[in-house]
């Protein structure tokens, strides 16, 4: 499997975790919730939807019938022959791949800190364990200080040989990384602040004794905290 296809797969996986869906609802959500799938089509989708369904994570289900139109018994013409046909499928999670996602959103791996899979990653940062997300976040960190010292070292040694308009281009890609460095620790030190509120206080405590769940850790399903502390990111 290329790793194009495997985040798209946990992706999947990811949103028929929320609800299911048909295929059409389904690409427009990857569309305007992960930006990163914007190009692909559905040559693409249902070629995984096939093969999710195939591995027994999803299951197909007629969709609801047609809308008709008052008074006149047949089918509202659908808004284009695509979403007519599509809309017939509906796909839901079964508890085989509800169990696959949740170890896929255990993985912490390095390529979990590229730059696709992180993306992909961090949107369902709400459904992962507050250890698992920091070493995503700690790793994505670590691998754009490396790139860093690389952009560094790199301009250094060609500054000489570049052109001005060359010279600006190495230059902004290097304040993106940096922009991007200081996003992360500004995440991580949310995510600190919020592990060490809640084992310090003894409301949540007792919440999370009666949850059963350990160390303060926040349930599978909450939200990230929010790194600029009164407005969403």
């Amino acid at each position: 499997m290329s790793r194009r296809s495997g985040i798209l797969e946990f992706a999947v996986l990811g949103l028929l975790r929320e609800s299911p869906m048909h295929g059409y609802e389904l690409r427009k959500r990857l569309n305007t919730s992960l930006g990163i799938f914007r190009a692909f089509s559905y040559g693409t989708l249902y070629p995984c939807l096939k093969t999710l369904v195939a591995n027994g994570w999803l299951i197909e289900e007629p969709g609801p019938a047609p809308e008709t139109a008052p008074g006149s018994g047949r089918p509202v013409a659908p808004a284009s022959s695509l979403a007519g046909r599509r809309a017939k499928i509906v796909y839901r999670l079964t508890a085989e791949g509800k169990e696959h996602f949740e170890e896929l959103l255990s993985h912490t791996g390095p390529d979990s800190w590229e730059d696709e899979h992180f993306a992909a990653r961090f949107a369902f940062f709400g459904q992962t364990e507050h250890e698992v997300r920091m070493r995503v976040l700690e790793g994505r960190r670590s691998r754009l200080e490396e790139r860093l010292e690389k952009m560094s070292a790199s301009l250094a040694r060609t500054r000489e040989r570049l052109d001005d308009y060359t010279l600006e281009l190495q230059r902004h890609g290097m304040e993106s990384v940096e922009r991007e460095v200081r996003w992360l620790n500004e995440l991580i030190e949310s995510e600190r602040s919020g592990r060490d509120q809640r084992r310090s206080s003894p409301e949540s405590s007792a919440q999370q004794k009666t949850a059963g769940e350990p160390d303060g850790l926040p349930r599978r399903g909450d939200n990230p905290p929010d790194p600029s502390g009164d407005t969403a990111k």
